[in-house]
């Protein structure tokens, strides 16, 4: 999902998860109506946001972090669930006890991630993950995004980085002042020569 500044895409991931209640429309998942669900339960329905700035718990061990991720969830191997995550996040492995706070940001970003996929998610919101980091944590991020989705996960990515997004993604969604305005396949999107303007602010940006 895409847009430039205010046009939403942060308003949009946090109405989906139930921090924001929207005030008209409705939100489906799975062909049930959530928009008036609590946060809470959204997340055991398996719609989970890795907000941006990542949030983790900074005071916390990063296997604490994880284990949170699954606090929906019980009575499951969630010892081989992190196992298997570390194996995906090597960084975090040599980290696991260590608190999320001393962290580089690139760590404390794939923290979040692998937070939310303990919570086994039928979707994952990831707002601005690359928001901040180093180019080759960028690249590391979006390889892990790309074996991500190869795997049937599905995510809804926002990030300021639209070549990359769009790499990534099977389809993209261009917001303007809160309405999509452009909804095709990612291959669609990245030949349209219209895509700076839409992605700038339309009009304003063509000029």
């Amino acid at each position: 999902m895409l847009g430039a500044n205010g046009a939403g895409k942060t308003t949009t991931l946090r109405a989906l998860s139930g921090l924001l209640r929207p005030v008209s429309g409705s939100i489906l998942l799975a062909g049930a109506a959530i928009e008036t669900q609590g946060a809470h339960r959204i997340v055991r329905d398996g719609l989970i946001l890795v907000p941006e700035g990542r949030q983790v718990f900074p005071e916390l061990s990063v296997r604490d972090n994880l284990m949170l991720g699954a606090h929906t969830r019980k009575g499951n191997d969630l010892e081989g669930e992190i196992a298997g995550l570390l194996q995906r996040f090597p960084r975090l492995a040599q980290r696991i006890d260590n608190r999320a706070g001393l962290l580089s940001g690139g760590e404390q970003q794939m923290l979040a991630i692998a937070r939310g996929l303990m919570g086994r998610p039928r979707a994952l919101l990831l707002d601005e993950p690359s928001l901040g980091l180093a180019p080759a944590i960028i690249d590391e991020l979006f390889g892990t995004l790309a074996e991500l989705r190869d795997q049937g996960i599905t995510i809804l990515l926002v990030d300021q980085m639209a070549a990359l997004a769009l790499a990534v993604a099977d389809r993209g969604y261009i917001l303007e002042l809160g309405r999509i305005v452009r909804a095709d396949t990612a291959m669609a999107l990245v030949k349209d020569p219209a895509l700076e303007a839409a992605y700038l602010g339309g009009q304003e940006a063509a000029e």
